[in-house]
């Protein structure tokens, strides 16, 4: 049975293409999780040490209450990790050492939403509260994160993002048709009952001053993560057509949460021939919307070079495994390249600003020594027509602006926000940094770890009990 709906089904719309597990296949996988003789998943492959083998024992012997209450124990979001995570835990799977690893991110889906629909998932204030505020600027998964793990503590605390609609990349970054903002908003409604406050279309250093933010508060924790775009310097850069990706995506995602009512011309790739730049998540989502838009032709091009079928001898289990992905947006058309650098972009012939041609060539990798680096390969150069190209190369860290300099803070060599040695998350005292600004970009996993650690941070800064 298919994990996804038919391409040509979910092609034509932007609802989730994921399947649940059908119960037989969840009972087999349950099962299977049983046999494992010394798990690896939940201390090397989780971030967040989820108890997998528990969860799933619980699961299995149709306790489904107890599972969702060990997995929100070690995870306040599931249904978040449960839709993006890539599940390092099952790249640590013992089953995985023989075959398929146990689908644990499918089974956690299954533990949350069972809990949701049987209404386990309520708001629970917390019984009393302290004379103790804190600012939590940025929503996105770390700042999220600490503001609840601060709110069951009796912290009163305010979650300042500037845009429209709390989840910061999540909901502006992430399609819908792998994390619909539905989820999301369930998810702020039980924040909000929790007493949390929201204050978004607020801009701190901005719409208020940083000086007034740390009157009112006395802890203020940077959420912001490291959305400084890389671009590419090349000649051409500056026609129509060459945008970011992740300013593409938020327009599609801005259209279908209502936040605009038409797609401005330049984000719509339909009747368009689009080249994504760029091999990770982002330019695959890019694939997707594309493709859901009514693009003419997509095609990805990475400069790295294809990763292998199976393991290399140096990526041995429990690792991460290294190997050749698909994700289900390449899996719906386009054209995956490979050892691909662009050289310059050139105007169309009738408009002399606006795109028209991408020139790329082919590159090799030298691998001698300690170096990986590309080389060009002579001859190889090559023009391909194009009329939307999407920049969906990785970010480079925390953008400089008036938060920061408010706060006198300068990112680092790495452009990220240096913390104190020793000390999960803390700038100064009463000043914290979690998620992406610290740890560069990352995973919405791994940025509900940074959250959750560092409100442990403040708790043992601040004295504070555990009610």
């Amino acid at each position: 049975m298919s994990d996804y709906r038919p391409i040509q089904e979910r092609l034509q719309d932007f609802q989730p293409v994921e399947l649940p597990l059908v119960d037989e296949v969840l009972a087999w996988e349950l099962t299977r999780c049983q046999d494992c003789g010394v798990p690896f998943c939940h201390n090397v492959g989780c971030p967040l040490a989820n108890a997998i083998p528990e969860i799933n024992a619980a699961a299995l012997g149709g306790q489904w209450d107890k599972a969702l209450a060990l997995l929100i124990a070690t995870n306040p979001f599931p249904e978040f990790t449960s839709r993006v995570c890539p599940a390092l835990c099952e790249g640590s799977c013992v089953q995985g050492l023989n075959e398929e690893s146990v689908p644990e991110r499918r089974i956690e889906f299954q533990v949350i939403e069972r809990g949701f629909a049987a209404d386990l998932l309520i708001s629970r204030p917390p019984k009393r509260w302290l004379n103790l505020t804190a600012a939590v600027i940025g929503s996105g998964p770390a700042g999220l994160a600490a503001a609840w793990a601060l709110n069951r503590l009796g912290v009163q605390v305010t979650v300042y993002e500037k845009a429209a609609r709390p989840g910061g990349f999540m909901r502006y970054g992430i399609p819908d048709f792998k994390l619909p903002k539905t989820i999301l908003d369930r998810r702020v409604v039980l924040m909000k009952q929790d007493g949390i406050i929201f204050e978004c279309g607020v801009e701190v250093g901005v719409d208020i001053s940083v000086r007034l933010l740390r009157r009112r508060h006395k802890i203020l924790i940077l959420a912001i993560g490291a959305r400084c775009q890389r671009d590419l310097a090349l000649p051409g850069r500056n026609l129509a057509g060459v945008l970011f990706a992740t300013n593409y995506l938020a327009a599609q995602n801005q259209l279908i949460g209502g936040e605009i009512s038409d797609l401005p011309a330049e984000f719509n790739a339909q009747g368009r021939r689009v080249i994504v730049l760029g091999g990770g998540d982002t330019g695959s989502d890019c694939v997707g919307t594309a493709l859901r838009q009514g693009a003419t032709a997509v095609s990805q091009f990475d400069i790295l070079p294809r990763p292998p079928e199976a393991r290399d001898n140096d990526n041995p289990w429990p690792q991460w495994p290294r190997i050749l992905r698909t994700s289900s947006s390449q899996e719906e058309g386009g054209l995956r390249c490979w050892n691909i650098d662009t050289v310059e972009f050139l105007p169309a012939a009738h408009n002399p600003v606006v795109l028209g041609t991408l020139v790329g060539r082919k590159v090799t990798w030298d691998t001698s020594g300690s170096s990986f680096r590309p080389v060009p390969i002579s001859g190889s150069e090559f023009h391909e027509e194009v009329d939307l190209v999407l920049l969906a190369l990785g970010f480079t860290g925390v953008a400089y602006g008036p938060l920061l300099a408010g706060l006198d803070l300068q990112p680092d060599l790495r452009g990220l926000l240096s913390t104190q040695s020793g000390m999960e998350g803390r700038l100064a005292p009463g000043l914290y940094a979690v998620g992406d600004a610290v740890s560069g970009p990352s995973l919405v996993v791994r940025a509900i770890a940074s959250g959750l650690v560092t409100a442990r941070t403040v708790q043992v800064d601040y004295g504070l009990e555990t009610i």
